[in-house]
Formats: structure tokens, sequence, C-alpha cells
């Protein structure tokens, strides 16, 4: 019982930033629509952005997280490497279900992420306080290892320097303006992060370029003192 309450902690708090996020209206339009998992909404996620991502509330390092996407009739889901398909929505849920067992789970609508050589790159900024100062010990881009969608390093990952990884994916005209950006979401969602949890020192943001341009705001990790 006891990890049941943990969770519900987690979640709380996973919930409380993105929506303490939220209440920003510059950071709004770079979260991607998040619920919490159940089937009504998976179906009504999937008709609407066709691919989504379920990821466990509590847990890091790409574990767990599973890709699901409707295409014509049928339904599909990615776990690691192996892509299972249905002909049924029913189908598909049981199947889910029985993956994720007790934990708790939200879904994402799926971002095409920007590719180096068809395989995703996202990014992870650290921002630490010191000496009541923030400042950036960390602009790196992290590629997903061939034939996986996550790009955890535990996964088996590559990391580059940020401005690499947004000039293999994007092209060299990106890599100022898109380094600036993340500089900027990341100051603004500090600030917004402080007042609502007094008392972070540390944060690690997860950030994606989709194949547009647009930066996403995946997650911020969040280690108090």
């Amino acid at each position: 019982m006891t990890n049941h309450n943990h969770d519900g902690r987690q979640l709380a708090s996973k919930w409380e930033k993105t929506e303490a996020l939220l209440s920003h209206p510059s950071l709004v339009p770079h979260i991607p629509p998040t619920s919490r998992f159940s089937a009504p909404q998976l179906r009504s996620m999937l008709e609407r952005h066709g691919t989504v991502v379920i990821k466990p509330v509590v847990g890091s390092g790409g574990k767990g997280v599973i890709k699901v996407s409707k295409s014509g009739n049928g339904f599909s889901y990615t776990h690691y490497e192996r892509t299972v398909s249905y002909s049924n929505f029913d189908g598909l849920v049981m199947a889910l279900l029985q993956k994720m067992g007790q934990k708790s789970y939200l879904i994402q609508k799926g971002i095409s992420l920007a590719t180096v050589n068809g395989r995703p790159i996202d990014y992870r900024v650290k921002y630490v306080k010191s000496f009541n100062r923030w400042e950036y010990r960390a602009l790196v881009g992290r590629i997903a290892r061939s034939g996986l969608f996550v790009t955890n390093l535990s996964q088996g990952g590559d990391m580059v320097l940020a401005g690499q990884g947004i000039k293999a994916s994007l092209g060299p005209s990106y890599v100022k303006v898109k380094k600036r950006e993340m500089r900027e979401l990341t100051v603004i969602s500090t600030r917004v992060l402080e007042q609502r949890f007094p008392g972070i020192v540390q944060l690690g943001f997860d950030y994606g370029i989709d194949r547009q341009g647009k930066i996403w705001i995946f997650e911020v990790n969040t280690r108090p003192h």
C-alpha cells in the first residue's frame, strides 16, 4: 500500500509542475497535451493526435515508455524495439494494461522529433543554483540508439553537444536561435517553478525539437536541497 501513496505523491508533483508551467502564457504552446492514463482518454488522444506516448508517472531512464499509434482502422504499440499491431482498440488496451501492471501512467501527445540519421534526438539542460545565481551546467543532445524511439543514455543513446545535435538534425541556420530559445524557456520555467516550489536548487529540463523546428518541454526534473 505504501507504494501507492508514494505513487500518489510523485503523481501530484509531476502534475503540479506541469500545472505551474501552464500558468505562464509563454510556456503553454511548448507543453505537449498530457493527461492521466485511462482507456477513454487514450482513445480520444489517439483520435486527436494519431500517436501518443504512455509513460510511468514515476520512473526515469526511458524504462516503460510505450509509443501507441492509430493507423487506418488498426492500432499498434512499440516498446523498446518491438511493435505489436491490433485490429481493434479493446485488444490494444488489454495488452497495454497487462504491460503497465499496477503503476500509474500518463499519456502525452507524440511529437515527431527531428532526427540524426533517422535516429530521434532530444536535449537535456542542467540548470543549477549556486551562490544565489542560476547557471547552466550542461546543454546536450541525446540521440536514440538505432531502432529505439527513447533517447536515454541508459538505453544506449549517444550524447553530443546541443549545437552539434541541432546542426545535424535541423541544419546550421537553426543552431543559434534554438539554443537561445531553449535558454529563454529555461529561465521562464525556472522563475515559475521557484515561485511554486521555493528552495529548488537544481533543475533538469528535457526538451525536444520537432521536425518543424518547434521546441517542446517534455519534463522538468526538480531536486530540492
